[in-house]
């Protein structure tokens, strides 16, 4: 155990972020460099080292979160970055990105505020890459089997990893121009630096794993044709069909599926582009749905230059407290406030302060932008066909049925709409599903067994392609999981670790 009265002595600290006024003109990480490492080694000093650790459970990668806690401590970052990277081969994603559902099932969350267990992660991997203790792991052999990944999302790189370890020989596809899936395209880079990706492709390269972007399977490449190319394919697509919204005024020029807003300002930080195709630079945009790649459209508009963002959710606001129906250690649906809806209250405020006469359309000092229980009804444009409005009404859970509140309608300003809504499964149109022959199961998803394999010999599915959309710790649990069935495929045995099954789903009621 690290300390054992840390937790009665030490209270929670988590990373300090960058002012408001400052972090809205960059693209960089939100947080302060190097505010964490003074402090995390006490806040690793929290930890309990648990008799029955449910951080392990409430993450389904496993990790031995209590090990490298205890690591962390007595700041011995190389053999914390060690049994870190023993269950997770990406903590600097999932160390930026994941919601944390460690931290949920901490034992000391129960009544109390949980073990920075995040931030701890993070730290210690950055140690790592900064202390070069992140090295380059080639097999010692090679097995003469050929792989094929489809997909380099968070679930196909780690399957890949995994099976070039194993001495296997495997080639990534990709359709985007670079590397990283969702991790590159649709995560902004104010949530995390590109810089990360790049780093671990370059030591996957020199592993010996072999990345080949610009080719779609299913368009570019037959998918039967690969199939017959490699000794295995593990596919690892995602589910990147976006949910629609099938509404009146939905044809109008200026609204949009968040990947397809998201990508192109990736694309200009990464020099591709000047300036972004779609932007929010002057206008008011209105964000519909909550969830994370809401918030995620939320923070890219302000750095765009927004007038004003306004995030719609269909769902009543979430507790601030857990849910009886939603006790510890499950992962509890909390009202939680992003560095996104941080900027949007001082922004707002911003504005207020500098024009106090605030027109009808201006968001009220000091809201976060936020509207809860609404559901849009229609998009109402101007005369070029350009959206302008969007209108919406109040709605409430009745019997366990959506019903709307006679009386409440209204309209609000929407020059830009992004719809953040979900994915409800894996791309059909490019013809890999058909082209394969796969089976779906009754959700929309790839079928598979097991072993991650599906009903045609030798292709397997990794990832939210047979998962749904889900989190990037179960994507990278997944394809470490797909990799040792692709690994008995070929050999007839394997010691790669499966932390989960296909049917494994998280901590809930």
């Amino acid at each position: 155990m690290a300390d054992p009265k840390g937790f009665l002595t030490t209270d929670r600290e988590v990373a300090r972020t960058r002012p408001v006024a400052e972090r809205v003109r960059d693209w960089n990480e939100v947080y302060v460099p190097g505010s964490l490492l003074p402090v995390i080694s006490k806040q690793a000093g929290r930890c309990m080292d648990c008799g029955i650790p449910f951080c392990h459970n409430g993450c389904p990668l496993g990790n031995l979160i209590p090990e490298w806690n205890d690591y962390a401590y007595r700041e011995d970052w190389r053999a914390a970055s060690e049994r870190l990277h023993a269950t997770n081969n990406f903590p600097e994603f999932t160390g930026r990105l994941c919601p944390a559902p460690c931290e949920s099932a901490c034992v000391l969350g129960i009544n109390q505020p949980a073990v920075t267990i995040k931030n701890v992660e993070v730290t210690i991997i950055d140690k790592a890459w900064e202390a070069g203790d992140v090295t380059p792991q080639p097999p010692e052999r090679l097995s003469g089997k050929t792989v094929a990944v489809i997909g380099s999302g968070p679930a196909g790189l780690a399957a890949a990893q995994q099976l070039t370890r194993a001495g296997h020989t495997v080639a990534v596809y990709e359709r985007a121009d670079r590397i990283g899936g969702l991790l590159r395209y649709g995560i902004p880079e104010f949530k995390m630096e590109k810089r990360h990706i790049n780093r671990r492709i370059e030591q996957m390269r020199a592993e010996g794993t072999k990345f080949r972007t610009e080719v779609e399977i299913g368009r570019d490449i037959d998918a039967a044709k690969l199939r017959k190319r490699y000794d295995a394919v593990v596919i690892a697509a995602g589910a990147t069909t976006s949910r629609d919204l099938p509404v009146p005024g939905r044809e109008l020029k200026g609204i949009h599926f968040a990947m397809e807003y998201l990508p192109m300002a990736n694309k200009v930080q990464e020099g591709d582009l000047t300036v972004a195709p779609i932007t929010a630079e002057g206008k008011h945009v209105v964000v519909i749905g909550g969830g994370d790649t809401g918030a995620d459209c939320v923070g890219t508009a302000h750095r765009q230059g927004a007038a004003s963002v306004t995030q719609l959710e269909i769902m009543p606001r979430p507790g601030e407290e857990r849910n009886a129906n939603q006790p510890w250690p499950t992962f509890p649906m909390l009202y939680k406030v992003t560095s996104a809806h941080e900027e949007t209250t001082v922004l707002a405020r911003l504005r207020a302060e500098a024009n106090p006469v605030e027109g009808p359309s201006s968001p009220k000092a000091g809201e976060e932008g936020r509207v809860y229980s609404v559901s849009t009804t229609h998009f109402e444009g101007d005369e070029d066909g350009n959206v302008q409005w969007l209108h919406l009404i109040e709605v409430e859970f009745k019997g366990g049925k959506l019903e709307q509140k006679p009386g409440t309608e209204r309209r609000i300003p929407a020059q830009l709409v992004t719809l953040a809504m979900g994915f409800t499964g894996t791309d059909r149109a490019n013809g890999l599903v058909d082209q394969f022959g796969l089976e779906l199961d009754e959700r929309g998803n790839i079928a598979r067994d097991a072993d991650y394999a599906t009903n045609v010999p030798g292709v397997f599915v990794a990832g939210d392609a047979g998962r749904g959309q889900s989190l990037i710790v179960w994507a990278i649990a997944e394809g470490r999981s797909a990799a040792r069935g692709v690994d008995r495929f070929l050999t007839g045995a394997s010691t790669l670790p499966a932390p989960i099954r296909p049917t494994d789903r998280a901590l809930s009621v």
